[in-house]
């Protein structure tokens, strides 16, 4: 039997093993808390898989060293395992430093992202409880020598390494599990980054981007350049527009995309307790500046709000399965709304989003859009009562987003995602407006839905009066819309009450028609706006916009979506799942219905019926499978139109984004065209008016709050000339 001292408990190899996992622990933890900040705002089920997280795989990558039964095998395999655990761990420190989010299996591989978050700055981002990483070897080092450490020379068992993979693979099911039930699809979906981490750990997260990496490689590979001839000649057919009246009506104006999330059109206009949900957008839906509709359907699938923002800025189609801003937003060519207005009309851009840049990848989606600026929550005090589940409450957002908005070099492009109106639609009693009473359903999603529902549209008059005030209003354009439903098919039958329907007779009919969500555009000083019928859906938004916004020749860009405003256009609007809708007929779930609900049996289609759905779902299938086309197998990397520049990715960089924008501002001297300049070198938050109970709270994580250099420069060398520079 063996007896050890303080340090002879080293000789034997499974002490060893679990020190050095141990130690990995240890270092993860460190970097949880001090780097990645993993626990603040976690759930305790977060919490409890983030300490847990880092053992599983430590155990099964260190205890592979236990199937090598010789020694001067045993520990090199050992030590070489743990090293390549520390490394991944200090190269995502480093990297996150600069870029608030993990680094990719894909940034990894390719030398020049690697070198754009850790070459010459690499140094310049250590800090020091980074000794801590690599102090350990040190102090092995110095036990060798001093032989106080010595190889243990009599090997374990054979069910050893066994044991270790299987307990090993136990935690990591107990983790994997947990994460399922507190982020069901936490896998499929892979929204979140920081998500996987918490749940799994980094190790977990870094196979699963090796997968995704691999799957998506597989469908590039089969891809042929002659595959985009096919999608060139349907898109040259498909892409439709005689809307001469409507082109140009909003050119050389900035926009203002407003992201009204999970707002669904049958609360326009609706009273509850006699009183309007929404007063504010029920103005803008039939000022007659404003070109909205009724008929216009939300058309996401597993990637729901990511999916929104791939139709918005694309005019494709969101993934099949999963969300293509997370599974290959990292390195996928685009033909996006950012850069095409940059490059033809000289507009900067940017995004405003009071959630972290890691959610559904858009910190590296969004570069390759071409979008310049991208001000996440790290741009805002998000601590205490002043965020929610996913980020910085609304009227916080707008209101805090003013100092960085002024400064954007106009005509601009400027993309606002809200937050509040987001499941589970649960308000703070401070933010509840005690003059709106909402429904008494037994839901309380339901209820809570209408109380967000009023605090989204306060938010939307709040801005609106900044923009009157500080002159933005008559110079700009404001797209709001809907990103997808509210509230879910398996709560409509609570719902169909408040909307003077009996939920008995709730049929797929009703849930498709409630997929229905906002559409607008509010042009000030434009007089003959109106609420059209077309029928239509998110990927027809940027075909629209660019008409409207008098970009020349639109329909060089690729996309499946059509001009709303053109009479020649398709009048089914496809699902994602194939199911489609029309004004006289929808398909859904295997039925069709006719426009006012009733089921057709198809024993009694007549022919023109059989031919009609016949037209349609070959069209729907077509449009799909031509947006699939282009996005799993990348075909735009293949084709890039006459006058337009391909982005790339490394030269955004989205730190410091105030300071940029000083910086550009005082290099432009009298030619600058930003708000602040325009209001002689004064700032014009005071301006904005929020009754936000949180606004005056105090600060108490200003960490990562941007600030401001003196003389305005800029705190780091990332970025380009090339794309912070406007055109002359």
């Amino acid at each position: 039997m063996r007896h050890y001292g303080r340090i002879d408990w080293l000789k034997s190899r499974v002490g060893f093993v679990l020190l050095l996992v141990l130690l990995v622990w240890a270092k993860t933890m460190m970097a949880d808390v001090l780097d990645f900040n993993l626990f603040s705002g976690s759930s305790i089920i977060q919490i409890i898989t983030t300490l847990i997280n880092p053992l599983p795989l430590a155990l099964l990558l260190i205890g592979v060293a236990f199937y090598f039964h010789k020694a001067k095998l045993f520990y090199p395999v050992a030590i070489i395992m743990y090293v390549i655990n520390v490394v991944l761990l200090q190269l995502n420190v480093i990297y996150y430093r600069e870029f608030s989010d993990f680094m990719s299996v894909s940034t990894m591989l390719g030398y020049d992202k690697v070198n754009q978050g850790l070459g010459a700055s690499g140094f310049a981002l250590t800090n020091i409880h980074d000794i801590f990483f690599w102090a350990d070897v040190v102090v092995f080092v110095v036990l060798f020598f001093m032989k106080k450490f010595r190889f243990d020379k009599l090997a374990t068992t054979k069910l050893m390494g066994f044991s270790f993979t299987t307990f090993a693979l136990f935690l990591f099911l107990i983790t994997l599990t947990l994460g399922e039930i507190d982020r069901p699809q936490l896998i499929t979906r892979q929204f979140d980054s920081k998500y996987l981490v918490k749940y799994l750990g980094l190790d977990a997260y870094t196979a699963f981007d090796g997968l995704r990496v691999q799957r998506v490689n597989e469908q590039r590979k089969s891809a042929k350049k002659s595959d985009i001839d096919k999608v060139l000649a349907y898109v040259k057919k498909h892409n439709v527009s005689d809307n001469a009246k409507y082109v140009g009506v909003a050119k050389g104006k900035n926009v203002f995309v407003i992201h009204l999330e999970s707002f669904q059109q049958f609360v326009i206009d609706l009273k509850v307790n006699g009183k309007e949900v929404t007063p504010t957008l029920n103005s803008i839906y039939h000022s007659k500046s404003t070109i909205a509709f009724s008929n216009f359907f939300n058309q996401v699938g597993q990637g729901k709000t990511s999916d929104a923002e791939t139709m918005l800025e694309t005019g494709l189609f969101g993934l099949p399965t999963g969300s293509l801003f997370a599974t290959q937003g990292s390195d996928q060519t685009f033909e996006a709304m950012p850069a095409i207005l940059r490059q033809t009309e000289g507009y900067s851009s940017a995004v405003f989003h009071g959630n972290n840049a890691s959610f559904w990848n858009r910190s590296n989606t969004y570069k390759n859009m071409g979008y310049q600026y991208f001000f996440d929550a790290s741009y805002y005090d998000t601590s205490g009562e002043k965020a929610m589940g996913y980020g910085l409450k609304d009227k916080l957002l707008f209101y805090d987003s003013i100092p960085y908005l002024e400064r954007l070099q106009q005509p601009f492009y400027a993309k606002y995602i809200t937050v509040t109106n987001h499941f589970p639609y649960d308000l703070d009693e401070t933010d509840k407006d005690a003059n709106f009473k909402t429904t008494s359903t037994d839901s309380d999603v339901v209820n809570g839905y209408f109380e967000t529902n009023h605090y989204l549209d306060q938010s939307i008059a709040e801005f609106y009066k900044y923009l009157k005030k500080s002159g933005l209003y008559n110079n700009s354009i404001v797209v709001l819309y809907g990103d997808h439903y509210g509230i879910s098919n398996s709560e409509n039958k609570t719902l169909a009450s408040v909307l003077g329907k009996n939920a008995d007779n709730w049929t797929d009919w009703d849930n498709a028609q409630m997929q229905r969500v906002p559409f607008m555009v509010n042009i000030p000083g434009y007089t003959d706006g109106g609420v059209k019928d077309t029928y239509g859906g998110e990927i027809d938004v940027m075909p629209t916009l660019l008409r409207l916004l008098g970009v020349k020749n639109p329909s060089k860009y690729v996309n499946v979506g059509q001009d709303l405003l053109s009479s020649k256009r398709s009048k089914v609007v496809a699902f994602r799942d194939k199911d489609w809708v029309s004004a006289e007929y929808s398909y859904v779930n295997g039925n069709l219905y006719d426009k006012n609900g009733k089921v057709i049996a198809e024993d009694d289609w007549t022919t023109a019926q059989q031919k009609l759905v016949k037209k349609y779902q070959k069209e729907v299938n077509k449009q799909l499978a031509v947006s699939d086309s282009v996005n799993q197998k990348d075909l735009l990397r293949f084709y890039t139109p006459k006058g337009f520049k391909g982005i790339k990715a490394k030269n955004y960089n989205y730190s410091n984004g105030l300071n940029k924008l000083i910086k550009l501002e005082k290099s432009m001297g009298v030619r600058s065209t930003d708000q602040y300049t325009k209001n002689n070198d004064k700032m014009t938050q005071n301006l904005y008016n929020t009754d936000a109970p949180e606004k005056d709270l105090p600060k108490t994580n200003t960490s990562r709050i941007q600030q401001t250099n003196p003389d305005g420069g800029d705190t780091t060398d990332g970025g380009s000339s090339e794309d912070d520079t406007p055109n002359p």
